[in-house]
């Protein structure tokens, strides 16, 4: 059978032409779409009298039958037939006939793709966001069983101020959750329908543009045929969150890599989720942090290959566009592998409590609160801060640490300090005591575990 748009030409298709512009190798991808949005297409052509019942009827019939062979893998693609749009098509026509070729009346391969691609993100938004969510799970399941555990947090690398480790992991559980609200906030705008703005300009055709859409779950139709085939807002938008998304998990996973170091030894990353070398038996390697660390490059790429794509497009169709979709298959794959992998290896994490607790009583993160110290018996902030930079280096020229420091000690420094301070110093009321909202105290962890589960949850 000659090409379906054949009858303008009067030479065959050059076949390096035909490699070079076939798209079939990855948009293949798309079958169950296209033939979803063929399924709408025909029950409106039908319903607005534009082809017959009996016709519809055995449209369905084919699309349906050629859809079971797509499920069960017994299908061949064409690169002769150049995209997913025309080898379904031509696979109609082979099984019911010449009535497959009025299931493109009314509609173009433009409108067709578009669907095609929001119908594909609408289903990959949904299924991300579930899994989004399980690291969520993950994340929140550690905070609940690590409220009193006590790490040191740090500013530029260095140790800052002792921290509750739920409330380190739930940092993220909040970059996770901004996520998820900008991917359902997109939604919005990939339930647009392109259907029926056929090449660019509309159709001559009677059809219902509002019932396809219907039929197909968007809530909006485009209101302008140019800028129905054209848009791809939706996926650059798709494409910019998974960026943003994936900046946050190469940001936790740099954590765990640290954490599980010798240097560090702070938790431990179950054997299932770490590899060993091929010459050194002692080692433990991190492999899947370290990978997906190593993904946010290929993510930001392809939102930049999108971009530049684009930039220069007129209106309204361009061979160009063909570039749109592995960019965007990739994000997914990359995506849903990465969240599928975290939730696991969160959840499976041991947090060693032990160690952290160690660390806190081996540093001067807890200087801050000699300054708040003598700051509520009145000296004056500014003045304080410079009193105890003294007593930090006067104990590390000691070398030992500010609980180690003797009252008459701190009290070289300044005739405020009392026995009490060994108190304040502790690092468990180091912790307490940052009791503001949102802060790290025990009291406001627990607040946010519970706003969290509510957000989780509801």
């Amino acid at each position: 059978m000659s090409k379906l748009w054949g009858g303008r030409f009067t030479k065959p298709t050059n076949q390096l032409v035909e490699e070079y512009t076939s798209s079939i190798g990855f948009d293949q991808k798309l079958a169950l779409q296209d033939i979803k949005g063929s399924l709408a297409h025909v029950e409106m052509l039908a319903h607005c009298d534009i082809i017959s019942n009996e016709e519809k009827n055995q449209i369905i019939r084919g699309l349906h039958t050629i859809q079971g062979k797509i499920e069960n893998d017994d299908v061949e693609y064409s690169v002769a037939d150049e995209d997913i749009h025309m080898n379904i098509e031509k696979l109609l026509i082979e099984e019911i006939g010449p009535v497959g070729g009025k299931l493109h009346t009314g509609r173009s391969r433009n409108d067709q793709v578009a669907t095609d691609m929001h119908l594909y993100l609408r289903e990959k938004t949904e299924a991300i966001i579930e899994l989004v969510e399980n690291v969520q799970t993950a994340l929140l399941k550690q905070a609940e069983g690590n409220v009193e555990t006590i790490l040191p947090g740090y500013t530029h690398l260095q140790r800052a101020q002792p921290i509750s480790f739920a409330h380190h992991v739930l940092a993220y559980f909040w970059m996770f959750e901004r996520d998820k609200d900008r991917l359902q906030d997109s939604l919005k705008r990939i339930n647009w329908s392109p259907l029926g703005a056929a090449a660019l300009a509309g159709t001559p055709y009677p059809i219902d543009r509002q019932m396809s859409a219907d039929l197909l779950g968007f809530e909006k139709v485009y209101p302008n045929s140019l800028d129905a085939v054209s848009d791809r807002d939706f996926i650059l938008e798709f494409l910019s969150i998974a960026s943003i998304m994936i900046t946050h998990i190469s940001r936790l996973s740099e954590e765990l890599i640290l954490w599980s170091s010798e240097e560090f030894n702070f938790v431990e990353l179950d054997d299932e989720f770490c590899t060993g070398s091929s010459i050194m038996p002692q080692k433990k390697n991190p492999d899947v942090p370290e990978l997906l660390r190593g993904k946010t490059g290929r993510i930001y790429g392809n939102l930049m290959g999108l971009l530049t794509l684009l930039k220069g497009l007129p209106l309204a169709y361009n061979k160009d566009m063909q570039e749109d979709k592995e960019g965007m298959f990739d994000t997914v794959d990359t995506l849903e592998g990465a969240l599928a992998l975290l939730a696991p290896m969160l959840d499976s994490m041991e947090v060693k409590a032990g160690e952290m607790k160690k660390a806190v009583k081996e540093d001067y993160s807890n200087a801050t609160d000699i300054a708040d110290y003598l700051a509520v018996k009145g000296m004056p902030f500014r003045q304080a801060h410079e009193v105890i930079g003294k007593i930090v280096l006067y104990a590390i020229q000691e070398g030992r640490y500010l609980l180690d420091l003797s009252l008459e000690e701190y009290q070289q420094f300044s005739e405020l300090f009392e026995a009490d301070i060994y108190d304040k110093l502790a690092p468990e009321h180091v912790v307490a005591a940052r009791n503001s909202e949102g802060g790290t105290g025990f009291e406001q962890v627990h607040v946010q575990i519970k706003t969290a589960k509510e957000h989780l949850y509801e």
